[in-house]
């Protein structure tokens, strides 16, 4: 009977063992991970900012209808932000 009390203690000491260096490897990695940005997780880097705008050319009105044309469909896919727009719109109306 000890030999087997034995090898139940030496089964339970390696199992509570394992089991406390699991949790720790995973609350180190879960803390690692926290507040990371997931794109550098993947290596991924962050796209460059958007180029400005060309100045406007002098002329008509013509131009500046493009140029508004133009900053609507950079808005629209996403390039301009809404804040960004307005200032580029107020800035074509403007000149």
């Amino acid at each position: 009977m000890p030999g087997l009390l034995r090898g139940m203690a030496r089964t339970a000491v390696v199992a509570g063992t394992a089991t406390a260096v699991s949790n720790r490897v995973s609350r180190r990695q879960a803390e690692r991970w926290t507040g990371q940005d997931p794109y550098q997780q993947q290596g991924y880097a962050e796209p460059p900012p958007p180029p400005p705008p060309a100045a406007p050319a002098p002329g008509g009105g013509d131009d500046r209808v493009e140029q508004l044309k133009e900053l609507a469909a950079l808005k629209q896919q996403g390039v301009l932000t809404e804040e960004e727009f307005a200032a580029e719109k107020a800035r074509v109306l403007a000149g």
